[in-house]
């Protein structure tokens, strides 16, 4: 089996040396190559990938900016190998993962597998918060894992593999962004591919964001969600509804406070965040940490509640069409 690593990059030449440093230590002894996609960056990484030409094989291409989608879609056009892995620009690779990969296919092959992420002792403390948030069985990351089966798995395109076949089958990536990457899954499975979770393909993802982008990036995943729904409502799912049941019932907990002075609801929110501080806390080590993922999954259930409640108010109730009603939410390819 043939892996060529499909990347998409914007701007960020930094992030792109970090990947391809950690891949230079790979223990997969197998050939493989690297597609880079330079999605109409400004700020190039050239450079960067002919840094490591003598290390790694490195293909380089360049083309007009039209989303992560369509970029993972024309590196794969350009791909020599029979299964495509795809990374973000911002993860960083154990030197483990591609024997990983290559053993878990081998022992049960699968046309199209997700990995975990996780977090380097290096990162930011305010990366570890959202790493907390975004992955903790505490919140919508455990929600989101809990409800779909290891054999069931809709992966993430930050840490996902695809065989030519199914690319070729399924056209690849839409042009919705986030949320095509579970876009393509279901679509996968109704073209009768599977999709499965390989526990031990982990990366380390460094989300390079701020609050606000974090912000708005949960926000734009709440109002991906009831369009997905609204495309394939055979897989829709009463915890895609809890962020905003969530954020309801904090404020309704709140009047009940102020008007009858009944504090049992609120006090069960309060609960859940300290077991939150708690376990963030411990399992970082850092109480500081724990603080600040508070506020992580706080803005999490938020801005994913509010995106979600928003979209399914247009998209559900008033049957407005998706691209008219959120078009930041679609890249023109």
């Amino acid at each position: 089996m043939f892996f060529s690593l499909i990347i998409p990059v914007y701007n960020r030449p930094d992030e792109v040396d970090e990947l391809l440093e950690s891949l230079s230590h790979t223990t997969y002894k197998e050939i493989f190559e690297i597609v880079l996609v330079e999605d109409g960056s400004t700020l190039v990484c050239k450079d960067i990938a002919q840094k490591y030409g003598d290390r790694l094989d490195i293909s380089y291409h360049y083309k007009e900016n039209s989303g992560p989608g369509a970029s993972r879609n024309y590196g794969m056009q350009k791909a020599r190998g029979d299964y495509f892995i795809i990374f973000d620009s911002d993860c960083i690779i154990p030197t483990q993962y591609l024997l990983e990969v290559d053993n878990a296919l081998k022992q049960n092959y699968v046309d199209c597998f997700g990995g975990p992420d996780k977090a380097l002792d290096s990162f930011s403390d305010i990366q570890k918060a959202i790493n907390f948030a975004m992955t903790s069985f505490l919140t919508t990351g455990g929600i989101r894992g809990g409800s779909e089966k290891i054999d069931k798995f809709q992966p993430r395109s930050f840490n996902m593999g695809l065989s030519r076949k199914a690319f070729e089958a399924s056209k690849g990536f839409g042009n919705i962004h986030p949320g095509e990457d579970p876009d393509l899954s279901i679509r996968l499975w109704n073209l009768g591919f599977e999709t499965k979770l390989f526990p031990n393909a982990y990366v380390y993802h460094k989300r390079r964001i701020d609050w606000d982008k974090f912000s708005i990036q949960v926000n734009k995943f709440g109002k991906a969600r009831p369009i997905l729904n609204s495309w394939y409502p055979k897989y829709n799912k009463l915890t895609f509804f809890f962020p905003s049941v969530f954020i309801i019932g904090l404020f309704f907990s709140i009047i009940l406070l102020l008007i009858f002075n009944f504090d049992y609801l609120l006090q069960l929110y309060f609960i859940y965040f300290l077991v939150l501080f708690l376990v963030s806390s411990y399992q970082n080590k850092s109480v500081k940490i724990g603080y600040l993922s508070l506020i992580a999954v706080w803005k999490q259930f938020y801005g994913y509640g509010l995106g979600f409640i928003k979209s399914y108010c247009k998209i559900i109730i008033l049957k407005q069409k998706p691209q008219e009603a959120f078009p930041e939410l679609f890249f023109k390819v």
